[in-house]
């Protein structure tokens, strides 16, 4: 095993929280209202960070669009978050699963099992990069709340080496992550309620990140029209119903849900296809081959002209 030991900056995540010191001894309802009083910490450390969070989105959105993934790695709830956003990802926006891939130290297990030691090991998170065979047009985050664990430095250094975008999420600053990532997203949230217990301020900050890495990036990619998420997988009955939704309100209620079932029947099931049908007043197949002629963003769909395919 191959080990990093860098610290280059505070690392306010492992310091002792002295608003929190009788937390141990207070009421119930003083307790939580301590851990909700350090939680409002967190949006505002957020915002310090959206022009770099915004850098971030743009540059993963231009490798996706050359073919490129976007990859996660962490360790421990750094990596669990990772995994989480990735998962997330194909029935919100119908994306392969290869397109965003959450890797974490330790393997499948370290989901729901600690496995010890898996974050010191740099030659392993070098190995998850090799492995995938990343390259320039892929973009590696590396999720780590101290900034210095091995594993996600090894990982980053080795993408840093093949061309790919490498993005530090840390909630330190100046961290060694900062060394080897081309955008660093720091969000510093201060102490802990409990020291050291990153899965509570620092998890919830990379947790809000995470999701607007992912979400500005799908929107970019036209994987939304307005607000709604158009590129759903309707899966379950649940989605079946959300889909049919999406569509009366895309449409501003031109049709109502009965009829909006019938045009997604008529379209496959794709929303998209099923928008563009009624707003553009299109057969299934010209709104399908409208999308297909611009990657699939309904505004840019809805504009062509009627004789354009």
């Amino acid at each position: 095993m191959n080990t990093i030991k860098e610290d280059i900056g505070i690392n306010t995540t492992e310091s002792r929280n002295p608003v929190t010191l009788d937390i141990d001894i207070v009421s119930t309802l003083d307790m939580v209202r301590m851990m909700n009083a350090e939680d409002r910490r967190v949006a505002d450390a957020v915002r310090t960070q959206l022009p770099a969070i915004a850098m971030a989105i743009d540059a993963i959105a231009v490798r996706m669009q050359r073919g490129g993934r976007l990859i996660y790695m962490g360790a421990g709830t750094s990596g669990r978050l990772g995994v989480l956003d990735a998962s997330e990802c194909p029935p919100t926006f119908g994306t392969p699963p290869s397109l965003v891939v959450g890797l974490i130290a330790g393997g499948h297990r370290a989901i729901t099992t600690a496995i010890e030691g898996a974050e010191d090991d740099a030659v392993a998170g070098a190995g998850e990069i090799t492995a995938l065979e990343v390259g320039p047009n892929d973009s590696v985050v590396g999720i780590a709340a101290s900034g210095r664990t091995p594993y996600v430095l090894g990982g980053l250094r080795e993408a840093q080496q093949r061309g790919a975008l490498t993005v530090g999420l840390a909630c330190n600053p100046k961290t060694a992550l900062e060394a080897l990532a081309d955008i660093t997203i720091a969000p510093v949230v201060g102490p802990e309620a409990l020291s050291g217990s990153t899965r509570l301020k620092a998890g919830t900050a990379q947790k809000m990140v995470l999701n607007m890495l992912s979400t500005g990036v799908m929107i970019r990619l036209g994987k939304t029209y307005t607000n709604l998420m158009v590129d759903l997988q309707a899966t379950n009955a649940k989605l079946r119903d959300r889909a049919r939704n999406i569509v009366v309100q895309a449409t501003e209620h031109k049709v109502e849900e009965t009829a909006a079932g019938a045009v997604l029947d008529a379209c496959d099931g794709e929303v998209k296809t099923a928008i563009v049908s009624i707003l553009a007043d299109v057969r299934p197949e010209v709104a399908r081959n409208r999308l297909a002629y611009t990657n699939g963003v309904v505004r840019r769909a809805l504009e062509l002209e009627n004789g354009r395919k």
